[in-house]
């Protein structure tokens, strides 16, 4: 089993027995690119790891536009809390933006760590929560401010993301991403 894995449980109080039971259930995973892990409106009966890669979740209107929810890479846990919490379907999609390399595990494995308040879960939990609280305060910047923290926060992201994907999550259209670009260029 994958050595990054085993070691975020560690790290997160798993007993030896917990890993190998877990170790023993996770399905390695090749994935290409855009290939839908979730779909809207469906109930997960998984979570996933990621090894290798970068994912996407979005929300999808019904004309068809989307908006940009996260991005996942290495090491991130792929698992919809709302979903998961209030036992709905999933309120938006999840796919991989690029082959993607990844451990699927039962959803039951979350259901137990929520009863148990295991360690992992109440990381998994904070860390979510910090996502969000940093989204919401990163959604108060102008557009230009909000690619220029994207760019400093996120620069692993700037070569594995198109434009397209980088303006959803800013919360703009291509087109003014684009001219924000050309005027960052211009002012250099």
């Amino acid at each position: 089993m994958n050595p990054t894995f085993i070691k975020q449980l560690e790290q997160n109080e798993f007993t030896a027995l917990d890993i190998d039971i877990l170790t023993r259930v996770a399905k390695p995973l090749v994935l290409p690119s855009q290939h839908v892990l979730l779909n809207q409106g469906e109930v997960a009966d998984s979570f996933y790891f990621i090894l290798e890669g970068t994912s996407h979740a979005c929300y999808i209107t019904q004309q068809g536009k989307q908006f940009s929810k996260e991005f996942y890479w290495e090491q991130d846990w792929i698992i919809g809390f709302e979903s998961l919490i209030k036992g709905i379907p999933s309120p938006y999609l999840v796919e991989t933006l690029t082959t993607t390399v990844l451990l699927c595990l039962p959803i039951s494995s979350v259901h137990e760590w929520r009863s148990e308040s295991h360690p992992l879960y109440i990381k998994l939990l904070e860390t979510q929560l910090m996502y969000k609280e940093n989204k919401e305060r990163f959604m108060l910047h102008t557009p230009k401010e909000r690619y220029e923290i994207f760019c400093q926060d996120f620069p692993q992201l700037l070569t594995r993301l198109n434009d397209y994907q980088i303006a959803a999550y800013l919360g703009i259209t291509h087109v003014s991403l684009s001219r924000i670009k050309t005027r960052i260029k211009d002012s250099n």
